[in-house]
């Protein structure tokens, strides 16, 4: 989800699909495209101080890999901290502090750490820093948002049941300082994949004593950290610096990051195209017919790992039971998502047609009841009826948004779709920040539907579907649950070849779209931008900018 990943890393890593939260990933990611309180000009970007400034938001929460899940706080969390593994810009996974991951069966691990690794105070990264780390995060008392991305390993229930019926999981041994063994509860198609995805970071001895202080004052081992304890300026900026002692395949080829709160992205790209915004990773809506006129060469676009669904709680009045699962349906057929994709994002989007992300291998256009994903107003009309004869609706229906992350155009149309085909009072809500967003469905008290997205923690369909839809995993904001589902996932990740995984991961999402698990929306293509100040600023396969790559004049 990074993140989570993540929202959106998630967690366009929000929330929660990066985790990255997202997170998660990529993490995984929720997709937040979140930007946070403070407008304002980074004032860096043509400073000459080889600093690159780009375009962020307010973190959901403290700088702990295991409990971000939305992008903005994810995207800070990458370059804090080295994994046994990392994602290129291209998705391709390389060893980093791994020396290498072995394994027979895909099921039983043996992890091999290269030497000479060490955090930013001097502490050596060891086989105990990971598996601490892992322990934490799956550690129920603890309730971290990315304990899901432990679920296959030997011992996770226990650890995760409440209360706790153990302290750590029986499937990770240590052996030495550089070795360690995993073992899962049953073969995994990704498992290894995974590894690169920030809850599988390791922690130092420090973090442990206050992980709330350590947080906001983070320790890592990857190629950026704090230099200073006023690093984080809260809905202002968070400034990063090469970690000189990092040696993995991510090195900086800049002087150091300041990642800028912004409170609207058209603040962002007025700073951007004036020079004091170096890289912005989100075009807002009302440039995206322009932006390539105006920055020339300068403008990126790209398919990338990211979606955006309407969400909608059991607890939300009418939206329980067989009524709730006939007003899902009737809505997700009450929106014209071409028309949308057309009009408001300028054919930068796709209707979506999963509920994980066209650009993944794996992707099927043709799931068991993808027409249930497709415009259909007649059909709404019909299942709303239906719901109406179980109990007559009332009121009006809410979707509520992150005003500070450019939804509102989409959002309002697709609120007007539903209310012109419905006939019902169909409106967007905006919430001032993602934060506040998020904090409202995490706790189950938003009482109406609610747009979130993903962003793809690691390169595989199984990061979205696993860390979204299985039941109590910390990216499902649906609170979504079927355990006909959660164990037609498992068969597909024990698949012995990726073509049979994906074919049972059909076969899981034809599920899904059973349950209406939620109401997919759109899929990304990226659309970005950087200023006259920068020489190369890739974007990710999952949209993020590759910021170890970002090079200034």
């Amino acid at each position: 989800m990074h993140a989570a990943g993540r929202l959106a890393r998630p967690g366009v890593r929000e929330y929660a699909l990066r985790v990255k939260t997202i997170t998660a990933l990529a993490a995984a990611v929720l997709l937040s495209s979140s930007l946070a309180l403070t407008a304002c000009s980074s004032g860096g970007g043509g400073a000459g101080d080889g600093i690159v400034t780009v375009n962020a938001g307010e973190p959901q929460n403290p700088l702990i890999p295991t409990d971000t899940n939305e992008n903005m706080g994810g995207r800070v969390v990458d370059r804090l901290w080295a994994g046994l593994m990392y994602y290129d810009a291209n998705g391709n996974a390389h060893n980093e502090v791994a020396q290498s991951i072995d394994s027979t069966d895909r099921q039983n691990y043996t992890v091999t750490l290269k030497p000479g690794w060490k955090f930013t105070n001097g502490e050596p990264v060891t086989a105990q820093s990971f598996v601490d780390a892992w322990n934490y995060g799956a550690l129920s008392t603890n309730a971290q948002l990315n304990n899901g991305a432990f679920t296959e390993i030997t011992g996770y229930d226990d650890v995760a049941a409440t209360p706790p019926k153990a302290q750590t999981m029986s499937g990770l041994k240590v052996i030495d300082d550089t070795h360690f063994t995993v073992a899962l509860t049953h073969a995994s198609i990704d498992f290894e994949l995974s590894l690169g995805w920030s809850p599988f970071y390791p922690l130092p001895k420090v973090a442990y004593k206050d992980m709330k202080a350590y947080g906001e004052n983070p320790i890592g081992n990857g190629p950026y950290k704090f230099d200073h304890n006023g690093a984080w300026q809260h809905n202002v900026q968070i400034d990063v610096v090469p970690n000189p002692d990092y040696h993995g395949g991510r090195a900086p080829k800049n002087k150091g990051l300041r990642f800028v709160m912004y409170q609207s992205y058209t603040t962002a790209y007025n700073d951007l195209l004036s020079g004091n915004l170096d890289a912005l990773d989100t075009i807002p809506d009302n440039a995206l017919t322009t932006y390539k006129k105006d920055l020339g060469d300068r403008a990126i676009s790209k398919p990338t790992a990211q979606d955006q669904h309407i969400g909608i709680q059991p607890n939300v009045p009418h939206f329980g039971g067989p009524e709730g699962l006939l007003r899902r349906q009737a809505i997700s057929m009450a929106i014209d998502r071409q028309q949308i994709c057309d009009t408001i994002w300028k054919g930068t989007k796709k209707p979506a047609l999963d509920f994980a992300s066209a650009s993944l291998p794996g992707f099927d256009p043709n799931l068991p009841g993808v027409d249930t994903l497709k415009y259909n107003p007649d059909k709404a009309k019909q299942l709303w009826a239906q719901a109406n004869a179980m109990s007559p609706w009332s009121g009006r229906f809410e979707i509520g948004y992150n005003s500070d992350g450019g939804h509102q155009a989409w959002i309002d149309a697709v609120a007007n779709s539903i209310k012109n085909t419905l006939g019902i009072d169909a409106v967007g809500t905006p919430y001032p920040t993602f934060k506040q967003l998020l904090d409202k469905i995490n706790s189950q008290t938003i009482g109406s539907a609610f747009r979130y997205g993903w962003q793809a923690d690691y390169p595989s369909v199984f990061e979205f579907l696993s860390q979204q839809y299985v039941s109590g995993i910390g990216g499902n904001k649906a609170f979504y649950s079927n355990p006909e589902f959660d164990k037609a996932l498992d068969a597909a990740q024990a698949a012995p070849t990726p073509d049979a995984a994906f074919k049972l991961s059909a076969q899981a999402q034809a599920i899904l779209i059973k349950d209406m698990a939620d109401i997919p929306v759109l899929d990304y293509i990226a659309n970005a931008g950087r200023s006259a100040n920068v020489q190369s600023a890739p974007l990710t396969y999952a949209g993020l900018f590759d910021f170890e790559n970002i090079v200034k004049n």
